[in-house]
């Protein structure tokens, strides 16, 4: 994975990447990782409020909670995004959920997700004094290649532990004093909690279902990895040249298999050789069965690559018969019958 980007690396992008369109383009979208099918992560400058009053001392940083959520686990297009959000323990339910009305990112609208997002990124809020925020960015061209590895496949839900196990580790590493950590599940709750709390056990883990509504940290981590995500997808999209239709935006829609849109657009630009580009998971069964599946698709036969290595009784075998001796009876010199003796 690419290292993260830091604020100032990545301010420019919001300004230069999309001059026709509206969408906050967050710093945790870098546009030439994304454009070359790489993974990517970013984290927001730790607020001077939540470091340790001992340098090197994490103990004496005022105790946050950490929630994680992600966005796009399921779509043929576009990145898988996991979010991390933190912020001192007292302050999660007033300044998330009272002052900026933070939800499941779900049920916020596009605009109020962008607008919360922009204050995260703007230096003179209290969101940005107070909270820090990560994503990691697994692009559709890495979860598709680790999954269809031939040998040990590297399935969707270990990506995703692994990712979140990592984007944790790095907020401790840069000195965040987490003593909470909130997880939206993946798969039974149970079994995922007792594996985060191995991991990280100087703090309370709970793994809970809908923890995207329950808990104001994973609501702004949601918010995180959706508007990432949301606005991945459009550089994508406008990488290609393609116009937005009116009113109804991206060709391709949401990325997901369930959209007529998303499904009609993949069907109208499938190369008969190569497919799609960066944007498509092409482990996904939708990608799979539409490309081998269409008539005019190019079918490849790929040759087995010969390793080099021979077995021993190669080594044993007469040259003069054609090689249809006895593999070890010849290997001395010709056979011999009993008169010999």
């Amino acid at each position: 994975m690419d290292e993260p980007q830091t604020e100032s690396q990545a301010a420019a992008v919001d300004e230069t990447q999309l001059p026709n369109s509206d969408t906050f383009i967050p710093p945790s979208v870098p546009r030439d990782a994304l454009l070359s099918g790489a993974s990517s992560r970013y984290f927001s400058p730790v607020p001077a409020s939540l470091k340790p009053s001992t340098p090197g001392d994490p103990s004496t940083a005022p105790p946050c909670c950490l929630g994680v959520d992600e966005a796009g686990r399921g779509p043929v297009l576009g990145p898988m995004v996991y979010g991390v959000f933190y912020l001192p323990v007292p302050l999660s339910d007033p300044l998330l959920r009272t002052a900026h009305h933070f939800d499941d990112s779900k049920v916020l609208t596009p605009a109020v997700r962008s607008s919360l997002m922009r204050a995260l990124c703007t230096p003179s809020t209290d969101l940005h004094a107070s909270c820090g925020w990560a994503t990691a960015s697994l692009s559709a061209r890495d979860i598709a290649a680790n999954m269809l590895k031939p040998a040990a496949p590297y399935n969707l839900n270990a990506q995703a532990m692994d990712a979140t196990v990592d984007l944790i580790r790095s907020v401790y590493a840069l000195g965040v004093n987490v003593t909470e950590i909130y997880v939206d599940t993946i798969g039974q709750p149970a079994a995922y909690q007792a594996k985060l709390q191995r991991v990280f056990p100087t703090a309370r883990v709970t793994v809970a279902k809908r923890a995207d509504s329950l808990y104001p940290c994973v609501s702004a981590a949601s918010v995180c990895a959706k508007v990432t995500r949301d606005a991945a997808l459009e550089v994508l999209y406008d990488a290609r040249g393609e116009p937005a239709a009116a009113g109804e935006g991206m060709a391709w829609g949401s990325g997901y298999p369930s959209d007529a849109r998303c499904v009609g657009w993949m069907r109208g630009n499938m190369h008969p050789v190569f497919g799609w580009g960066a944007e498509c998971r092409f482990s996904w069964g939708t990608a799979k069965d539409m490309f081998e599946g269409k008539g005019d698709s190019v079918k490849v036969d790929w040759p087995v690559e010969d390793d080099g290595e021979s077995k021993l009784t190669d080594f044993f075998v007469s040259g003069d018969n054609g090689g249809e001796a006895d593999e070890l009876g010849t290997w001395f010199g010709s056979s011999t019958g009993l008169e010999a003796f």
